[in-house]
């Protein structure tokens, strides 16, 4: 058994049960065992994923989301303190994220920006129903990556048109462009010039890591 294995596991489950007191009390046993802050917040982001997909399944509901992200948010506040100061205070990019225009989406969409947030990026969350110049607006006053989920098919082409007009504004070179949503494949991020692809929230973490190196 790999070190910690114990403390993942009950992270996990705690994560997935979204019950706060229980997290909380779960994550300062971690603490205490010796596990790396960066670690355990790596291991409850894969359970918030799990979160995610029980979600979609119809397996949990809203509030049972709106309770796991609550419960993380304040597991992350009690790591922060753990955290090297130059993790804790420097960001890794400014990143702003939205469910695009014409798309009322948003439990997918807001489970990758707690991630980012808590991978240590500045994220700017829109929500959802986000028109291209709200995006724009953002680049314009500093983010440098662009975070859009499309669930439905219809409104998939404003990923596209989002670009298009970054690249009339002439700010597509200095913006990274990541999409996602269930109609979404690397294919289609391929075709419409994007720079990257998130099949679920854990891999739209890393893709955006490895563009921020860039």
């Amino acid at each position: 058994m790999s070190e910690f294995e114990t403390e993942k596991k009950e992270l996990f489950d705690a994560m997935v049960a979204y019950n706060k007191a229980n997290l909380l009390a779960t994550v300062d046993k971690a603490r205490s065992a010796g596990m790396d802050p960066l670690a355990i917040i790596e291991v409850l982001g894969t359970g918030m994923t799990e979160v995610g997909v029980r979600f979609e399944r119809g397996k949990l509901f809203l509030p049972h989301v709106l309770s796991a992200a609550d419960a993380m948010t304040a597991a992350v506040k009690v790591l922060e303190a753990d955290l090297p100061k130059e993790a804790a205070s420097s960001k890794i990019a400014s990143v702003v994220m939205g469910t695009v225009e014409g798309d009322v989406h948003d439990i997918g969409k807001s489970i990758v920006s707690t991630l980012l947030q808590c991978a240590g990026f500045d994220v700017h969350d829109l929500g959802r129903d986000v028109p291209i110049p709200k995006f724009i607006n953002e680049i314009k006053n500093g983010c440098t990556m662009i975070g859009m989920s499309s669930l439905m098919t219809t409104s998939m082409v404003v990923q596209r048109d989002a670009i298009e007009k970054l690249k009339e504004e002439g700010l597509r070179d200095s913006v990274k462009v990541l999409v996602g949503g269930a109609p979404a494949t690397q294919a289609w991020a391929d075709k419409i010039g994007a720079d990257g692809y998130g099949e679920n929230a854990n891999d739209a973490v890393q893709v955006a890591l490895a563009l921020a190196k860039k």
